[in-house]
């Protein structure tokens, strides 16, 4: 018997992975693990449990026609209640969290340490009581000892180890910077999730990511994931920041390039007064070419005037790329400042 891992996302962007066995129908494996995916019947007849399958390998058993059609099970869609997975697993659920009875992971963890990174960046790790699953670019709610709040960052390490790292934003004032300056070693936060739909897909076609500032944190999770299981799809990754100084992590980024070997990184500094080769916005070097005539992957994590930016550059590049997944964040701090 093998046991397969797979990842329920949920409407409200919140994700519980749980273990399957080979010969166990998902439903009934959610349930053992107690999260009860909407059903009205155990026999592929109501298709109340219809969901969309985004990875992996599987059997379904016995359907009819009527709880999901040949068309729907083509384009990836699958009844829970007969689903067996095969290979480790992303099932899309079309309800909350809260309906199916679960909610986030809540899992204690230890600061292993601080680093300051930059002037405008910190690097945080963390030792988790156990370890979280989680899609490569999600994030969590990590809490802010003495202070009752908690902020949300992406995860910058690989799912399911317990060391785990954050790459945040020094923002002078803000409830996290503040923590962080003063951090010790040793003192317990509190970790909820995992959420957020932006997360790495399979590849199956050229890859083109963008990072803005410490937006890049997402990323260097996903390439965590692509250094351990490989790919021959190439990987264009720019990433742009404000000076040379905030170029952080480039020494594990050309590490993880030299290891998984399709991966070109460029690098692009918006201060006039650098001497870099690429200076401007990412919307000044991006090229249809780098779209592949629409045959690529999109990633984007950056703040929100990048994100509107680079999709009114590709409107006027005239070129769709197959799939755009992108995450606007906005320190909890600026959104306070602008209310």
């Amino acid at each position: 018997m093998t046991t397969y891992t797979v990842a329920l996302n949920f409407e409200d962007g919140v994700t519980r992975v749980i273990q399957c066995d080979d010969d166990e129908k998902v439903t009934e494996a959610a349930f053992r693990q107690k999260i009860n995916i909407p059903m009205d019947c155990r026999d592929g007849v109501c298709g109340t449990c219809k969901c969309l399958a985004e990875k992996g390998e599987y059997e379904l058993e016995f359907y009819m026609d009527e709880a999901m059609t040949e068309d729907e099970a083509a384009a990836g869609y699958v009844l829970t209640c007969q689903m067996m997975p095969q290979s480790d697993c992303v099932i899309r659920i079309p309800a909350s969290s809260a309906a199916c009875k679960t909610a986030p992971e809540e899992i204690g963890a230890t600061v292993a340490g601080v680093d300051r990174l930059s002037d405008t960046s910190f690097g945080l790790r963390l030792g988790l009581d156990r370890p979280m699953q989680f899609l490569p670019g999600q994030y969590v709610n990590v809490s802010v000892p003495g202070t009752g709040k908690h902020r949300s960052y992406s995860f910058s390490s690989a799912p399911g180890a317990t060391a785990a790292s954050f790459l945040i934003r020094n923002l002078p004032g803000g409830v996290m910077s503040s923590y962080l300056a003063n951090a010790q070693t040793g003192e317990r936060v509190t970790v909820t999730g995992p959420m957020g739909a932006f997360y790495l897909r399979p590849i199956t076609r050229p890859q083109l990511w963008l990072a803005g500032g410490t937006g890049l944190a997402p990323f260097l999770s996903m390439l965590e994931q692509v250094a351990e299981v490989g790919t021959d799809q190439p990987i264009t990754l720019y990433y742009a920041v404000t000076r040379a100084a905030d170029l952080v992590e480039l020494a594990r980024l050309e590490a993880l390039a030299a290891q998984i070997g399709t991966l070109r990184l460029i690098t692009i500094l918006a201060a006039p007064e650098e001497g870099h080769p690429r200076k401007g916005f990412v919307t000044d070097h991006l090229t249809a070419e780098d779209l592949c005539a629409g045959d690529a992957d999109v990633y984007l994590c950056g703040p929100p005037p990048m994100v509107d930016a680079v999709r009114a550059h590709f409107a006027k590049l005239g070129v769709t790329p197959a799939s755009f997944h992108f995450e606007k964040f906005n320190p909890t701090e600026d959104k306070a400042a602008a209310a």
